[in-house]
């Protein structure tokens, strides 16, 4: 029998080696999961009738996770989740769907037809969480799909090739922020999540006769604003009582640049290669991504009013008509600039930005210009014997087929323009939520690994990651013993100008009442402290102490004026009276003080 942790009794965290990563000694599944073989088959197996009633076999803990996919091989998102008697899918990005159907299939008995799950949540339409939905759909047409808005209106590009429209049509689209009762017992809320237009992060609240359990389920997530679409708004979800968060770990442990640094280096890259009279191929996904650039291309001054043409292929140009349906639903900045100039096409204002007819693939590359793509396009159609040289800038973490053995001349490089948070955002919004459970899905083994061993959260919450096929159990404890969050961490830049040295700072960090009294006179006072260096903010009283230091007491100025007190001139003949002054200051009024020391 597994020793499993009885709610109600936690510690204050687990341990090194109690993770879901399996150690490199033994490779076997840590306490609290079973391989698919064993209990995750059970569960799947035996656990699904017509009604989606619970089965004879004992339940340990009212909630649990069995992924089908958790893109840590590229695999994409899909992830069964047990609430007390309810069953949720979130996500389906397998695909192939065989995995998650051979369940259903053995479970079924005469005269039933099983559903795998009560109802699916769609996170957002990108293919690594939504390309299994159509081939769902069709296998289960009874079983609901819910997702958000936008994201019911993006899905579609999914499956282009499909000539009946209605065939893509079958997301049911939820509310923001508003919480929605899908069943007796259970509250979903949408939240926007940044990433893509119309992504959200899933709150789940099960309301058991014992327990009310909250479980958030991020998808992809970005914290920082992107031109097209906001970051997700921790003020949003900051204060709830979250017993399992399941997050994203795209990025590992990395640390990103500031997202402007990251524009502007690509955008130095690009005007460079123009400069050298070189085109530049981008293949990007269909969403999100193209346009992005796009809308960077159009706004950034290296390129506003060239001369210059950025043309726009595929599935890419499909997904920026889509886009400006969905114009009320961007920013409010973007519907302003869509108020004064075309969002995308435009063949008026420089760059002209225009659709790539197919037939003029193989031409395109004979002028300087810019051209965007499907990342899944043959690009070979572009680089031609009689065009380039060529620029191929691609996506970090996006594979695109790119030929080396071309008639012309090629150059390949990549570039980072992240559309998921960093290891800093990650952590940031884990320490605002202080779930119980973490579990970490969609990244890279190594990178997860990466993320589960950081003993800020090893030490705090019970850390997961899975791999695809290994149910996870998560029992919640009603007195869980958490220590305080860490302090707030603030990322800032650093300029060298020649003459001084700026060091910028986010705006969040004037919202912590000590910023008052760090901030009051303006001045600061830096030192060394090792390798290390530390800010302080300097009080008035400090400032004036400092300022009677550099004063000559023999001199004949405000600092040794009788009438001036605290800094201001109380003197009535003079044309100072109850203004604020420098101690090196003068008035043809002045008085000398006997102890000017005192005045201060």
């Amino acid at each position: 029998m597994r020793e499993i942790l009885a709610p109600g009794k936690f510690a204050c965290g687990w341990g090194d080696g109690m993770s879901d990563t399996p150690t490199p000694e033994s490779q076997k599944q840590p306490p609290g999961d079973k391989g698919i073989q064993g209990k995750a088959r059970e569960f799947l197996f035996n656990s699904m009738s017509e009604s989606l009633d619970f089965d004879d076999r004992e339940q340990t803990c009212e909630l649990e996770c069995l992924p089908y996919g958790v893109h840590q091989q590229g695999e994409g998102m899909c992830l069964l989740l047990r609430m007390g008697k309810h069953r949720i899918l979130l996500d389906c990005g397998l695909a192939d769907i065989t995995p998650l159907i051979e369940g259903v299939v053995k479970s079924a008995r005469p005269g039933q037809s099983p559903l795998p799950a009560n109802f699916v949540l769609v996170s957002h339409a990108h293919p690594d969480h939504a390309q299994g939905l159509k081939s769902l759909h069709e296998l289960y047409p009874l079983l609901p799909i819910y997702g958000s808005e936008v994201t019911s209106r993006l899905l579609p590009l999914n499956w282009l090739d499909e000539t009946d429209k209605s065939k893509t049509q079958f997301c049911q689209a939820l509310p923001l922020r508003s919480p929605i009762e899908l069943e007796d017992g259970l509250i979903v809320e949408l939240f926007p999540a940044g990433h893509l237009p119309g992504a959200v992060a899933f709150l789940i609240t099960y309301i058991s006769p014992q327990k009310k359990y909250r479980l958030l389920y991020t998808g992809d997530f970005f914290l920082s604003n992107s031109r097209l679409v906001e970051g997700l708004r921790l003020e949003e979800l900051r204060g709830i009582e979250l017993d399992v968060l399941i997050i994203e770990g795209t990025y590992g442990s990395s640390r990103h640049p500031h997202r402007r640094n990251q524009e502007n280096q690509l955008a130095e890259r690009i005007n460079r290669a123009i400069e050298d009279g070189y085109s530049v191929l981008m293949p990007t996904p269909a969403l999100g991504l193209g346009q992005e650039l796009l809308m960077l291309l159009r706004s950034h001054h290296y390129f506003t009013g060239r001369n210059l043409d950025i043309w726009v292929d595929g599935s890419v140009a499909i997904g920026c008509d889509v886009y400006l349906e969905l114009l009320p639903h961007l920013p409010a900045s973007v519907q302003n600039f869509a108020r004064h100039q075309p969002l995308f096409w435009d063949e008026r204002v420089r760059p002209r930005v225009r659709r790539l007819p197919p037939e003029n693939r193989g031409t395109v590359g004979r002028n300087p210009c810019i051209v965007l793509t499907d990342v899944n396009s043959d690009l070979q159609a572009y680089l031609q014997e009689d065009t380039g040289p060529w620029l191929i800038l691609a996506p970090q973490k996006i594979e695109s087929r790119v030929y080396q053995q071309s008639p012309c001349l090629v150059q390949v490089e990549t570039y980072l323009l992240a559309q998921h948070s960093d290891c800093p955002g990650t952590t940031q919004l884990i320490h605002n939520l202080r779930p119980q459970h973490v579990i970490f899905v969609h990244g890279a083994p190594e990178y997860l690994a990466d993320l589960t061993s950081l003993e800020e959260l090893q030490n705090r919450y019970h850390v997961h990651s899975p791999a695809s096929g290994t149910l996870v159990e998560l029992p919640v404890g009603d007195n869980f013993l958490q220590p305080s969050a860490p302090e707030t961490n603030y990322e800032g830049e650093l300029t060298e100008l020649g003459s001084m040295v700026t060091i910028t700072l986010p705006e969040a960090i004037a919202a912590d009442p000590r910023w008052r009294q760090f901030a009051d006179t303006g001045l600061v006072e830096a030192r060394w402290q090792g390798e290390e260096l530390v800010l302080r903010g300097l009080s008035p009283r400090e400032l004036m102490h400092q300022n009677s230091d550099r004063i000559d007491w023999s001199i004949d100025c405000c600092g040794t004026c009788r009438h001036q007190r605290g800094q201001r001139c109380w003197n009535p003949s003079s044309p100072l009276y109850n203004f604020r002054v420098t101690l090196e200051g003068y008035c043809p009024v002045f008085e000398r003080s006997p102890n000017p020391e005192k005045n201060l």
